[in-house]
């Protein structure tokens, strides 16, 4: 694909919105940004369409009276809109950075049309993966992950001929509450969930890191990715998150990918592939001591991620009850509704009293959603 690759970015101004506009910005010659989405921050829209001229600016809610865009940026609404800003055709390649189950629709939409999707929203493959990758299949689009760990894991695979993967393990660095007594998890604040050591994410994705929930989701579209079963998908903790992947060829042996905990690493790997350039940030500097310490996590301390390596294992539509359930008591618990307890919970009974069903088509996957989300609320409203 030859340079400037134009970019159309869903989910601009979240976090890894903010760290892809940092890698556009420093490769101004070589990514175009187009069409940009977001939810409702209209004043950070705003600023983005005037940084950048992009042609077309979509809002999910309507903006406020004093909102301007440059003259040669159109605003567009509504869900159709969104999805044919995904698929449109002036498009080279396509960011879901959209959070939660809400990227799916777009991503499909982008694959349909045949664009290069850089993935950075895990839940399109947790929730519909077999859809994803067939679609993909179909129309002979690349998925390119961005997720730190999936991005890391795809590096180490480039030269390496296929079915030649044994095994892979995905880094976390075991969040906030890695050294906390167990009996003292039910007193966490969503002001100290919020607090992760290591990594700057949106309020969702930070308390996911906490409970662990996040590397679950991991692991489920990790089986999509890179093809490989249950029991050839580990979880390892890392304090320092420098080692984000580690892979195992069937010789027995490992490469591991390292870079320093910011998204800019993964996320120009994956918006420049297969080419490397100078990185927005500085690399590790392999003249100081690293710290490359794992251990195995301790399942009772995060039991969200017991429940995904559940919902991986029983497959049908318990992923995406996980996904849904997640989502639902996540925002509880942020809104004070619930305690950080709680979270696992919510997930483990509505797994447990959703009545599983499989599906084949996005309408039908929409309504399995929807029904896991009532049930979710409805256990939330008896806790609360």
């Amino acid at each position: 694909m030859s340079y400037p690759r134009k970019l159309v970015l869903l989910g601009a101004t979240g976090s890894i919105g903010e760290s892809s506009l940092r890698v556009i910005r420093k490769h101004r010659d070589k990514l175009q940004l187009i069409g940009v989405s977001a939810f409702k921050n209209a004043a950070k829209v705003s600023s983005i369409a005037h940084e950048f001229g992009v042609s077309k600016v979509h809002l999910c809610q309507t903006p406020p009276e004093n909102f301007q865009l440059p003259q040669v940026t159109e605003l567009i609404s509504g869900h159709q809109a969104l999805l044919d800003l995904a698929a449109w055709e002036e498009a080279d390649i396509v960011l879901i950075a959209v959070v939660g189950a809400a990227g799916l629709a777009p991503t499909l939409a982008a694959l349909e049309a045949g664009k290069d999707v850089v993935l950075a929203n895990k839940e399109s493959l947790v929730v519909g993966g077999e859809l994803v990758m067939e679609t993909a299949r179909r129309t002979g689009a690349r998925i390119l992950p961005a997720d730190s760990e999936h991005n890391a894991v795809f590096q180490c695979l480039q030269g390496q001929p296929d079915k030649t993967l044994e095994s892979l393990a995905l880094t976390a660095s075991g969040g906030p509450f890695r050294d906390w007594p167990v009996e003292k998890l039910n007193q966490v604040t969503p002001e100290q969930a919020l607090k992760h050591p290591n990594w700057v994410m949106g309020p969702k994705i930070t308390v996911d890191s906490a409970t662990m929930a996040n590397k679950g989701l991991e692991l489920i579209e990790a089986k999509w990715l890179f093809e490989l079963p249950p029991e050839k998908l580990h979880v390892l903790i890392h304090p320092p998150s420098v080692v984000h992947a580690i892979v195992q060829f069937k010789d027995g042996c490992s490469f591991a990918q390292m870079s320093p905990p910011c998204m800019t690493f993964a996320l120009q790997n994956a918006l420049l592939y297969p080419d490397r350039f100078e990185g927005v940030e500085e690399g590790i500097d392999l003249c100081n001591s690293l710290d490359l310490s794992f251990s195995p996590p301790d399942l009772c301390r995060y039991p969200c991620l017991k429940l995904a390596i559940d919902a991986l294992v029983e497959k049908g539509c318990a992923p995406l009850v996980f996904n849904a359930s997640n989502e639902m008591a996540v925002e509880a618990f942020l809104s004070n509704r619930i305690g950080f307890g709680d979270i696992s919970n919510i997930i483990d009974r509505t797994l447990n009293l959703f009545e599983h069903r499989s599906f084949k088509s996005l309408e039908e996957l929409l309504i399995l959603d929807n029904e896991a989300r009532t049930l979710a609320e409805s256990l939330i409203v008896q806790v609360s």
